[in-house]
């Protein structure tokens, strides 16, 4: 039977930090032990962010990633970065021989919009991300549990400037309503983080400068003149 690791954290003292990758590394040892191989389905929010991940987790796992981003503006943005989260999978499989599926969720920029305008003064890293994440997750898991899968996740953790905690404390809160599991991670753990960059080179993947939501790109004075041209011209290269 799967490791639910909701089990693994009734043992966890409450007055100490988790260690969610402490506690993605035990439930793979439990499929290890048990000879199982999970179907994950992996929200990612780009190509970057799932480098590291796939490297690491598919020798343990069926994985598929679920590309849900309606937070990514404008259109053209998230079309490369859609193409390009497509094209390292293809790479990925192509070199290593595993068979990463891809799955896309509809873009719909208004919804995001309706969730999170009454907060877009708030600084990065704030109540409008937490939103963003929770909406991206819930997504994960209603698809997850639509098409059968073991576990849902994200790979929003690899990334320093994400709060993997909140990540995962909403990871689990969504579980509590659906038939699949959550997985936890922190996967910038282990110099995931470094290592998704050295990936990008040998892979040749675009780094994006920003998150991807029009309020954040603002506060950073992103130009969405350069952006979209930027996209055309990689769009129309391929």
């Amino acid at each position: 039977m799967l490791i639910n690791a909701t089990h693994i954290l009734k043992n966890h003292n409450p007055h100490n930090k988790i260690n969610y990758d402490a506690i993605l590394k035990t439930m793979i040892e439990s499929w290890q032990t048990d000879a199982i191989k999970p179907k994950i389905l992996i929200h990612s929010c780009c190509a970057p962010c799932s480098t590291y991940v796939l490297e690491y987790l598919a020798q343990y796992a069926d994985i598929t990633i679920y590309f849900a981003n309606s937070n990514i503006h404008p259109r053209l943005e998230y079309e490369l970065r859609s193409q390009v989260q497509q094209k390292f999978i293809q790479d990925f499989n192509d070199k290593t021989g595993h068979n990463i599926k891809f799955l896309e969720a509809p873009y719909q920029p208004a919804e995001f919009l309706k969730q999170v305008e009454h907060l877009r003064n708030e600084p990065e890293g704030g109540a409008r991300c937490h939103i963003c994440y929770k909406m991206r997750l819930d997504l994960a898991a209603i698809k997850a549990q639509e098409l059968g899968f073991d576990y849902f996740a994200s790979a929003l953790t690899l990334s320093p400037k994400k709060n993997s905690q909140k990540i995962n404390e909403l990871g689990f809160e969504i579980q509590e309503f659906f038939a699949v599991k959550y997985l936890p991670s922190d996967f910038k753990k282990n110099n995931g983080y470094k290592r998704s960059i050295e990936i990008c080179k040998e892979y040749d993947v675009y780094r994006q400068c920003y998150c991807g939501c029009i309020f954040a790109a603002k506060q950073q004075g992103i130009d969405f003149k350069i952006i979209v041209e930027n996209a055309k011209n990689y769009l129309a290269s391929k």
